[in-house]
């Protein structure tokens, strides 16, 4: 399982979302992650709008596997329903 996270700089939900998928890769949960900043890559909302398929008002945008999942609450949820952490290590 590959996650890619597409964020901007001091964005807390993005430094969040990084810090989710830190763990996930630490403990084999996840294979690894990319991040991407959109500033640093030139890459608009509507760039990623294009790709997910809807519009997208607010960063971090996660894909696990290539399957958009949304921003930070819906991973961190994504996590907790697919038990990809021990319960002492979540948030």
């Amino acid at each position: 399982m590959f996650v890619v996270i597409f964020g901007r700089p001091a964005c807390p939900f993005c430094t969040r979302a990084k810090d989710l998928a830190d763990k996930l890769s630490d403990t084999g949960a996840i294979s690894g992650y990319r991040y991407i900043d959109i500033h640093e890559e030139g890459i608009t909302k509507a760039d990623m709008e294009k790709t997910i398929g809807k519009p997208v008002e607010t960063v971090p945008q996660i894909f696990v596997d290539q399957t958009h999942i949304g921003g930070f609450t819906e991973f961190d949820q994504y996590v907790s329903d697919n038990a990809l952490l021990p319960a002492s290590t979540e948030q």
